[in-house]
């Protein structure tokens, strides 16, 4: 009797030790929360083939689209710990969204970082025609022509639709706000000729039109030019001191997931980031992969933190409101 009660007690205490050491031993869902094709379903796809070879497992992206990411974002909240539903996340889904949108969790609390990946730095730019050259020409137009240009957002929660408000906000223009569902089709409205202005847009997007002069590229909201764009000034350079805003990508996992399968999907992310192929993809497409030290888990959360620290008190003295 003594020893069957002891096999029972190893089999208890050794139960989800073993269930660990074995994880993955099914597929993984990585939960993408907005709709295929755009830009971080792209970069998701891009990893999971490589992280299928470190995982042993496949990796399964499901895009749930909605308000903004931030309905993609709380099916991950409310899913088990287990390591078998992921997030894959942006700056729109974890940290616009969240603030503007009626939401039924915590963006940090609900959550385990996993790892930071991408960064993109985000441009300014017109359509071919717009009479203006520059930043500071573009910004004194607006001042003499209240309300008269158009700006293509990607809707309130949006990090186009948070800077094209905080543009305004902070250089006294005025103009009207064109909803689009997705970067792709603004982008096109803009080449056309139907809309003036975008704010906030990727490098991958906006790079080929402005080399092929189908669209002016006014200004990169960063610090320093971007290597993949070196002819293209700052918002510093061009009249706008601070206005920077970067669109980066992480991936968490739902809180309460054990620390060894959190170790696992982080080496994952790390092989897949080393390949010489992937970087190249991602390079290419305008993004820069974080050094080795962002990408632990805990540079993640401190990163995540101080992005809503930030951003959350301009959202709201903007007065920024879901549609």
């Amino acid at each position: 009797m003594r020893k069957l009660l002891l096999m029972i007690a190893l089999g208890v205490f050794a139960g989800p030790a073993v269930s660990q050491e074995q994880y993955p031993s099914r597929p993984v869902t990585m939960v993408v929360p907005f709709a295929a094709g755009g830009p971080l379903d792209t970069l998701g796809r891009g990893l999971i083939d490589k992280m299928r070879q470190s995982l042993g497992q496949a990796v399964i992206i499901e895009n749930i689209s909605g308000a903004g990411g931030a309905t993609g974002v709380g099916r991950v909240a409310r899913a088990a710990p287990d390591g078998y539903t992921i997030l894959m996340g942006n700056w729109t889904s974890n940290v616009g969204a969240p603030a503007i949108y009626p939401i039924q969790f915590d963006v940090l609390k609900d959550f385990e970082p996993v790892a930071l990946l991408a960064d993109a730095p985000l441009f300014i730019i017109a359509k071919k025609a717009f009479p203006a050259d520059n930043l500071k020409d573009m910004i004194a137009w607006l001042k003499a022509n209240p309300d008269k240009a158009t700006s293509a957002t990607l809707g309130p929660g949006s990090a186009s639709g948070l800077v094209t408000a905080y543009f305004q906000q902070t250089t006294g223009t005025k103009f009207q706000m064109a909803p689009y569902r997705g970067g792709a089709a603004a982008v096109q409205d803009i080449v056309a000729g139907h809309v003036d202005l975008r704010f906030g847009i990727e490098a991958s997007q906006a790079l080929p039109y402005i080399r092929s002069g189908n669209v002016k590229g006014f200004a990169v909201m960063a610090k320093e030019r971007s290597p993949v764009a070196p002819d293209i000034p700052t918002t510093d350079e061009g009249g706008v001191p601070g206005l920077y805003i970067s669109f980066w990508n992480g991936l968490w996992a739902p809180k309460g997931t054990p620390k060894p399968i959190l170790d696992k999907l982080n080496t994952a992310v790390r092989d897949a980031l080393a390949d010489p192929g992937v970087k190249q993809r991602i390079v290419g497409l305008g993004q820069d992969i974080p050094s080795s030290a962002q990408l632990q888990p805990e540079a993640l959360g401190t990163f995540h933190k101080a992005e809503l620290d930030r951003w959350w008190p301009i959202i709201k003295a903007a007065n920024i409101k879901a549609e």
